[in-house]
């Protein structure tokens, strides 16, 4: 068995852990708890906040399906990056992805850890953590199909949770359900107005949403251990538009219809105030759970990317190539368990120095988000005239109305990225992002030059013993 083979990540993905896994790759906590904040800043106008996110992502994502149905890999943007714009802006990525996702596991821990807590009162939070971290890290490192059918049931719990409270509210406006009165429009358009802070607040609540919405691209890096890869990335592809207008858009705009923008229960947690509203018996129970599916969904999927990221980044000569030891069953154990030693380090840091380490740790990844995006469509934007030269028929996903919705895109990224720093509460995030960005580019060029060096004093040596035999 040769060694590129022995490289190479085993396709236990089924079409339909791909399938479940790209409609619920959406829901997350920021739903469930985080678009209370939106709500309670811009009033029923999170509607359209919400509604550009989405569309937004929509559009990355196609550009992102584009890409990796035409050359599906494990590394994904990160690969893409270094073949369409240069190994700088691959490494660059690949790391900040990386890391993004490190402390995305530390705070989804953490966030588990608080909710079971809630049911057993006792359990400190910091040994709950450990416990869950360990519990997912295990299903990671047995096997990809393990990690496939927990995404699986996680994501098919959400699903149904939303359809369930998106059927029950739709009952109550339309007056289907008996003992609840209707509302009508009086909350959407009776509490000072559709937009009651105005235009402004609605393009501030784009800059706050648009990270809701990370982890889309997962399915992606997934595809590339599916076994059917293109298949994957199509209905991936073709499913993120309901996926956002239903789950996201259709649950916002039950929730600022049925209650007034401004109560404070929708600040709280906007889902458990419906349920409220609607009189279902022990809805924060309820909520609880489906924010603790949502959380350890979360934490699955995080410790997946960023094992399969950086084993995508070993491939290319951008992390050790200790990382490409696989085990019997071809999953990455170097690299998962890599991931999550980081990760109990960020956990023990939000407890030794929660006001300053985990603090930056948490301000420095906020907008890497953004970063993401915007190299997946700098990539497209190159890689589709190098595909349309050398493999056109490898276009089996195309970005609509090429190049301009991917100069749209970018335009707007560009301009989320800028409203960041002039916001005051996001502006520490933007720069401490960058910074981290920047450290990254140097460190690769730091890298690069020691192993050009490297090259070239094993080349000399090789010269120096070719002349000596000669002579």
């Amino acid at each position: 068995m040769s060694a590129e083979k022995d490289q190479q990540l085993n396709p236990d993905l089924k079409i339909r852990h791909i399938s479940m896994i790209s409609i619920a790759g959406v829901i997350g906590a920021g739903l469930f708890v985080g678009s209370g904040a939106v709500i309670n800043a811009t009033g029923p106008g999170a509607i359209l906040s919400y509604a550009f996110a989405g569309f937004l992502v929509v559009l990355v994502m196609r550009m992102l399906g584009e890409m990796a149905a035409a050359k599906p890999t494990s590394g994904s943007f990160s690969t893409y990056a270094s073949e369409a714009i240069g190994p700088w802006a691959g490494f660059t990525i690949g790391w900040l992805y990386w890391f993004f996702w490190v402390v995305v596991i530390a705070i989804e821990a953490i966030a588990g850890a608080a909710i079971i807590q809630y049911w057993i009162p006792g359990m400190p939070v910091w040994l709950m953590s450990l416990i869950l971290t360990l519990l997912l890290t295990m299903t990671n490192l047995f096997s990809v199909k393990s990690f496939g059918e927990f995404e699986y049931w996680f994501s098919l719990i959400k699903v149904v949770s939303i359809a369930l409270f998106l059927i029950l509210g739709l009952s109550v406006i339309f007056g289907w359900f008996p003992s609840v009165e209707t509302p009508g429009t009086a909350n959407l358009l009776g509490e000072g107005g559709f937009m009651p802070s105005g235009f402004g607040a609605v393009l501030l609540g784009i800059t706050v949403v648009i990270f809701s919405f990370m982890g889309t691209e997962i399915v992606a890096i997934a595809a590339g251990e599916s076994d059917h890869p293109t298949k994957a990335v199509r209905i991936a592809t073709n499913s993120v538009i309901w996926r956002i207008l239903v789950f996201y858009i259709g649950s916002i705009a039950i929730v600022v219809t049925l209650l007034p923008w401004n109560s404070a229960n929708i600040l709280v947690s906007p889902f458990v105030a419906v349920l409220d509203y609607i009189g279902i018996p022990a809805a924060a129970q309820i909520m609880n759970f489906v924010v603790l599916t949502a959380v350890l969904s979360c934490l699955n999927s995080a410790l997946y990317a960023n094992s399969r990221m950086l084993f995508g980044m070993a491939k290319k000569g951008d992390a050790p190539k200790a990382f490409l030891k696989l085990s019997k069953k071809g999953v990455p154990v170097r690299a998962i368990l890599f991931s999550t030693v980081f990760s109990y380090i960020a956990v023990i840091f939000s407890y030794t120095s929660p006001d300053k380490i985990f603090l930056f740790l948490i301000n420095s990844s906020g907008a890497v988000a953004l970063l993401v995006y915007l190299v997946i469509a700098f990539s497209q934007l190159r890689m589709r005239r190098k595909i349309e030269r050398e493999n056109p028929d490898a276009l089996q996903i195309k970005m609509w109305l090429y190049p301009y919705l991917t100069y749209f895109s970018i335009l707007c990224i560009v301009g989320i990225y800028v409203a960041m720093l002039i916001i005051d509460s996001l502006r520490v995030q933007a720069l401490l992002t960058l910074l981290v960005a920047g450290v990254t580019v140097a460190s690769y060029f730091i890298f690069a030059r020691k192993k050009d060096t490297a090259k070239n004093v094993k080349k000399g040596i090789i010269q120096a013993t070719s002349r000596t035999l000669h002579k």
